[in-house]
């Protein structure tokens, strides 16, 4: 189940032409628009509106008198605060912010991020001692608490109290402490409750400074930070804060952004939505997973240009250690996956390993996810005990599947896409095959790629650039539009930066484009010059010397001639069957290859060593992908019965130097079609 399935945005066209119309837009804009299907007409507005962020009343949120109310009083007795926070992007950007307002308001305050690997997310007890023991008055939550029930009766036992600010959801049981501020409290009436952790501090600052405007100036690229990294939402306030946040990156005004930038060489470059995501967040969110968050924090905090720059320079090492310890893991996961035979075809991946680092096994599991479109879970060993992150595939809730597997595990929690979980080494076992045998009583999504419009190439040009960028920012609920143009014939492939991307030549009838396939080389692409493909792209802005050219990135391509939902029906099929499963009548008809389609595939197998992938080789049978099935059963037949071996790390089918002629009645493999 490799494939994703392209879903085409759908849109009303009177619609689009009444938007164009009433906000004078172009055509192009206005389908892009339509397309996003908003609630109402105010959503479309405020989307469309430069004007202020602030559109929710912060004292609408529940508890937001009282929080105000305490910490005003803390201010004003020169009490002790502690803001307790998170070591992701969100948690870091949140406490930096939080800090920062308080110092300036002249509070005496500080600050506590817990360590990721020995303290794990959120409060807990041993800190709240430490915090004690500081002298601490009021703790100040941000971007976690609502789960803390335990450690805040602890607080209240030891003196001290409590504020929660929080966007996760509560459970039956709120905290007990002077306030809990969270939009997803079943007593928030609001029409907006999508902010990050860091937007709900800053609802906390905006309601403490009586709403000061200027406060978004000063904070609002610790806000877009913050939202860009947990990922919510861009829209209503977030998608203001992220505006706002963006222009104050750009003019790199805080000392510990500025050499974030520098030391990812972006000083030269526009900051987007996109590489925010790419370049700062990844660093922020770094520094707390291979060590201490408290270097993230102090970056931002930084006033003094010389520390900055040291500081970027240990965010920057730690997410180069980050990198490297995640592709070691990937490498072994996926080594694992491959050599196990049938797992791959599991309905849900799990996979362990010994040592396997809890800081990036989320990361993995994202990445083997996304190679595999399929949930997973990666599960880290150490001592006996597993630490697992898993990720999933829209469609598919990971939270509900994990509770009915909840007698596996010790702990676990998270929500439909993403958890984390620990469990026994001796029932990772026991998880895998529950937790598929779960995934078996529901229809398993397809993983799908969501393009927002279909363009002949001979619109794409510079003046789509700027109808495309009215849109920014881009992030969750507001991508970066992914266009399709299809039946473009391959012209040219050439290998850049030795071989690690590929440049295209396509054309449609007079009209030629060259687009980039960053991360694939020329041979590791299915396709050859002079097929026939759709090809699903982003456009870009690519200047040099002052000349500004559209950059043509795909994200996907696939042959023109395969229908989809053949290729699709016929890929279920074959994994059914490497699953042991039932086979209906049709279903056998459809996956079992007689001798002369054996033979067809070994005669294009022949030809030289092949690396591409079963779909290219379907299309190069003359099949339109229905019996993509059958062309899977032949070459695992050709391989069991010694004519080819197949590389397990590249992919690459070799004539074996046994090439007699063989006896196709003695495959196993073709017996047992027949008996399933």
């Amino acid at each position: 189940m490799s494939r994703k399935k392209w879903i085409f945005s759908k849109f009303d066209k009177e619609y689009a032409a009444e938007i164009a119309e009433r906000y004078e837009l172009s055509p192009f804009a206005a389908v892009l628009l339509a397309g996003k299907n908003f609630e109402n007409e105010d959503e479309l507005e405020a989307f469309l509106s430069d004007e202020n962020p602030f559109l929710v009343d912060p004292y609408e949120l529940p508890d937001m008198d009282r929080a105000v109310s305490r910490i005003n009083r803390a201010i004003e007795n020169c009490e002790r605060i502690m803001v307790y926070g998170d070591y992701d992007a969100d948690g870091v950007s949140s406490t930096a912010l939080l800090y920062l307002y308080l110092r300036d308001r002249g509070a005496d305050v500080q600050y506590y991020i817990p360590e990721r690997l020995s303290e794990g997310y959120g409060m807990n007890l041993d800190a709240v001692h430490k915090i004690k023991e500081r002298d601490v008055d009021l703790i100040i939550t941000v971007d976690n608490g609502i789960s803390s029930i335990l450690e805040a009766e602890k607080i209240k036992a030891l003196g001290m109290e409590l504020v929660v600010t929080d966007h996760h959801r509560p459970g039956e049981i709120l905290p007990d402490a002077v306030a809990v501020v969270d939009p997803y409290r079943e007593d928030y009436e609001g029409v907006f409750n999508e902010w990050a952790g860091v937007g709900v501090a800053f609802k906390l600052v905006e309601a403490l400074s009586d709403g000061d405007e200027e406060a978004i100036n000063e904070y609002a690229d610790l806000v877009s930070i913050g939202t860009i990294g947990d990922v919510v939402p861009l829209r209503s306030e977030n998608r203001g804060f992220v505006k706002c946040g963006i222009e104050k990156i750009n003019a790199a005004v805080r000392p510990g952004i500025r050499a974030l930038r520098e030391v990812t060489g972006m000083m030269t470059h526009d900051m987007t939505s996109s590489n925010i995501a790419f370049t700062i967040v990844p660093r922020i969110n770094a520094a707390g997973r291979m060590g201490s968050a408290d270097r993230a924090i102090k970056l931002l905090i930084s006033e003094d240009e010389e520390e900055a720059r040291i500081l970027a320079e240990e965010v920057n090492e730690a997410n180069i250690l980050r990198q490297q310890t995640e592709l070691k893991i990937i490498a072994e996961a996926e080594e694992k996956i491959e050599k196990s035979g049938d797992m791959m075809y599991d309905r849900v991946l799990v996979v362990d390993g010994k040592d396997w680092h809890s800081g990036v096994i989320g990361i993995v599991a994202a990445r083997l996810t996304e190679k595999y479109a399929r949930p997973c879970l990666v599960i880290g060993v150490s001592d006996g005990i597993g630490k697992g992150s898993g990720r999933s595939i829209e469609g598919f809730s990971l939270f509900e599947a994990l509770s009915a597997v909840s007698d596996t595990l010790d702990h676990f929690g998270g929500h439909t896409l993403a958890a984390g979980f620990t469990v026994d080494e001796d029932k990772i076992e026991e998880l895998r095959r529950k937790i598929n045998e779960y995934a078996k009583t529901i229809q398993m999504p397809r993983p799908q790629l969501k393009i927002d419009c279909r363009i002949s190439p001979r619109y794409v040009n510079v003046d789509l650039l700027d109808e495309i960028n009215m849109l920014e920012p881009f992030g969750a609920g507001n991508n970066q539009p992914l266009f399709a143009m299809m039946g473009m014939k391959i012209e040219k492939l050439e290998g850049l930066s030795q071989n690690k991307h590929t440049k295209l030549t396509l054309s449609k009838g007079d009209t030629k484009i060259v687009a980039m396939r960053f991360g694939v080389s020329p041979e590791s692409l299915d396709f050859q010059v002079g097929d026939t493909v759709d090809v699903a792209a982003i456009f870009d802005k690519n200047e040099y010397m002052g000349v500004v050219k559209v950059s043509v990135i795909v994200r996907d391509m696939r042959f023109s001639d395969l229908e989809e939902e053949k290729v699709i029906r016929s890929e279920e099929i074959y994994e059914k069957f490497r699953r042991k499963e039932t086979l209906s009548p049709e279903e056998i008809n459809l996956i079992y290859p007689d001798r002369e389609f054996v033979g067809k595939v070994f005669r294009i197998l022949r030809e030289g060593v092949w690396n591409k992938s079963d779909e290219a080789l379907t299309i190069r049978s003359g099949d339109d992908g229905e019996r993509l099935c059958a062309v899977k059963v032949s070459v695992d037949v050709l391989e069991e019965m010694g004519l080819i071996v197949r590389d397990k790390k590249t992919k690459a089918v070799h004539l074996t130097e046994n090439q007699s002629k063989v006896d196709l009645t003695k495959s196993k493999i073709l017996m047992s079609i027949k008996e399933v």
